[in-house]
């Protein structure tokens, strides 16, 4: 018997495809299908580029600004493999790879090729700059009409693609978290906490991503500088391009003591249990996997009151939600938590209860369903 193929597309492997997309690609790989990968290597130079459960990957160059020419290339060679090895199943990821592989897929959808687009955050949303309108929705309402399947992970798209073109559309929330590795850990806090430096009475707040203007870290160093409370301290994970800028304005405002840029880590969970608050003022998200894992491994949450955001955090039950450039609404967050320590743990209840229905097992079982419904 012939087995069945599947491909999955995005931009790039290992900050999209291994980070969020392994245990579909297990699931499919457990099924006996064939699977396939087609993204561009952006391993670093001393790396090996290993996909788990791949087995067959097919380099390709994708701009990730979608008017760059060396689409244009990415197309044919996307279009050449589809046409090829006639997929059963084309499973496609972030604005660019997705755009890229459906338009390659046109033909082969007429031969029963399925073509499944999960939306990981529009690039056009609530308070987007105009630029991103202009381009991103008529692309994506366009584009909807050669998809088989869309799935969006917050409901602010899903209200949104309602009036696209799409065979049929699917809310899944994300692509879910292992609970096995981001939960509360037993005798790690004290032992962790050592490590960083907090002390007893210190209260420590964590945020988790690129050091970029879309994270927003900046508003959070605004706010502690606003408090001028020594107790508190501020541990940031995670690289990028504004390491340099942010650092300059932590000497600036004499929080060198406080905020501490820890960079790339592996330890995520062992952090979040040393902490006491994960704070993410982000500017853009989809559904943001940090914070579901922070919630797993029971922090409170003060957050940036965004798209992907709001799905996740009930106002007063799971944290705080506040405008993103609200630096005054950061500090009166993070004061009440941490003058109210006390309080917190009905908190860290709600989260580690709310945050099961976003468990790995839970959404491949959802996206098992909607493949076999699709087929």
């Amino acid at each position: 018997m012939t087995r069945k193929k599947v491909l999955f597309v995005a931009t790039v492997v290992k900050m999209h495809i291994n980070v969020f997309h392994i245990p579909m690609l297990k699931w499919f790989h457990d099924q006996g299908w064939e699977t396939h990968v087609c993204a561009k290597d952006d391993f670093d130079a001393d790396e090996t580029c290993e996909i788990p459960y791949c087995d067959y990957f097919h380099e390709t160059d994708f701009a990730r600004f979608p008017l760059k020419i060396q689409n244009i290339e990415a197309y044919r060679s996307m279009k050449k493999l589809i046409e090829k090895e006639k997929f059963d199943i084309v499973y496609c990821h972030t604005p660019v790879g997705a755009a890229v592989a459906r338009l390659a897929a046109v033909s082969e959808r007429r031969n029963g090729t399925k073509v499944i687009y999960m939306a990981h955050g529009f690039h056009f949303y609530k308070g987007a700059p105009l630029a991103n309108w202009l381009l991103y929705y008529p692309a994506e309402k366009f584009l909807s009409r050669f998809t088989d399947l869309l799935i969006t992970i917050n409901k602010e798209d899903y209200g949104r693609a309602k009036s696209f073109h799409m065979k049929r559309l699917e809310y899944i929330p994300g692509v879910g978290i292992d609970l096995n590795r981001f939960s509360v850990l037993p005798g790690i806090r004290e032992e962790k906490r050592k490590e960083l430096n907090i002390s007893d009475d210190e209260f420590a707040l964590v945020s988790v991503g690129e050091l970029s203007r879309r994270k927003n870290h900046r508003v959070v160093i605004e706010a502690l500088h606003q408090l001028e409370n020594r107790k508190i301290k501020y541990f940031i994970c995670g690289c990028g391009a504004l390491e340099n800028e942010l650092k300059d304005l932590i000497k600036e405002y004499g929080l060198n003591d406080q905020i501490f840029l820890l960079g790339f880590r592996k330890d995520i969970p062992e952090i979040y249990n040393a902490c006491d608050v994960f704070v993410f003022p982000s500017l853009q998200e989809g559904l943001p996997v940090a914070m579901m894992e922070a919630m797993a491994c029971g922090l409170p949450v003060i957050a940036s009151n965004i798209r992907g955001n709001s799905d996740l955090i009930d106002r007063k039950k799971g944290g705080y939600l506040i405008k993103p450039t609200n630096v005054d609404g950061f500090a009166k967050g993070i004061e009440k938590m941490e003058k109210n320590r006390d309080r917190l743990d009905g908190i860290r209840r709600y989260n580690l209860n709310k945050i099961q229905q976003y468990r790995t097992e839970e959404i491949v079982d959802k996206m098992a369903e909607l493949y076999q419904q699709i087929m």
